[in-house]
């Protein structure tokens, strides 16, 4: 196998072309993965885990590439991130008021997407679409914009009463979703969460809760050759090496034919890429 790159792992970068892109940047080189489907692979883990944060080496990696003590200390990984309802920033507890400025107190879209079935969720307005090419949806539109996190996070948890927040990892990587009418779903939802969405709007005001009623559908096709009958996850800490024919990618997935791996989980993770010729 020929070595194609070496460095630090972290979510691959996508683009919503006709099938979404991907690529993989290790180093100072840029990956073009579509490019690699199809051929046999190798992801080879050199034993060296360094901190997304701050860089220092830790043996082991929190919520997806942190050492312990930023874990610990950072803002984005208090578990208001996760829970943004619970957001605590006016009460003067925000671990760093700054970073919740930048990207908790600034315009949000709380949205539908077809994952492995209709789901909520919400992401910073300037993620879209990169937010639901990261966890493969097939389509998504929008269903409200709020003027912060906080607000974003009162409507999912609103919405979560008759629909999910999750998407089902194994089912995602076993195929396309079902098509479903997300414009019928919103007006559904709108409809069922009627009067909470009226008190969160009463609370905060019309402006920072504005409910969408357009017409624009984003659509994603993956580049996927194959689904696996059976969903096997590859631990790469515990292999050292996974290697295997790459057959497609999803969200933040690898299909290999020996199984798959979850880019986005091994962030900080020092890997060498290899392929066939």
């Amino acid at each position: 196998m020929e070595s194609l790159a070496v460095g630090d792992l972290s979510k691959m970068r996508t683009a919503p072309e006709a099938v979404v892109r991907y690529a993989l940047e290790l180093g100072d080189a840029s990956i073009a993965m579509n490019d690699l489907i199809g051929r046999r692979i190798a992801l080879r883990f050199e034993g060296l885990i360094q901190c997304v944060a701050c860089g220092r080496k830790t043996k082991k990696s929190f919520n997806q590439g942190y050492c312990y003590p930023c874990f610990q200390r950072l803002a984005q990984c208090d578990s208001c991130v996760m829970s943004p309802e619970k957001c605590h920033y006016d009460a003067g507890t925000c671990r760093e008021p700054e970073w919740g400025e930048r990207n908790c107190m600034t315009d949000h879209v709380v949205y539908l997407a077809n994952s492995t079935g209709v789901k909520v969720g919400i992401t910073r307005g300037n993620q879209v679409p990169t937010r639901w090419m990261d966890q493969g949806a097939s389509a998504a539109v929008v269903f409200a914009r709020t003027s912060t996190r906080h607000l974003a996070g009162l409507v999912e948890v609103a919405l979560k009463q008759f629909v999910t927040d999750r998407t089902q990892w194994q089912r995602l990587l076993k195929g396309a979703p079902e098509s479903l009418d997300l414009f019928e779903k919103r007006v559904e939802l709108a409809a069922e969460a009627g009067d909470a969405l009226a008190a969160l709007q009463e609370r905060f005001g019309l402006q920072a809760l504005q409910l969408v009623d357009d017409d624009q559908l984003f659509e994603f096709a993956y580049p996927v050759e194959e689904y696996p009958a059976k969903v096997k996850s590859l631990a790469l800490e515990k292999l050292g090496e996974v290697e295997g024919q790459l057959l497609g990618i999803k969200g933040q997935y690898l299909i290999l034919s020996s199984g798959v791996i979850n880019i986005r989980k091994y962030s900080g993770h020092h890997v060498e890429l290899l392929a066939d010729a």
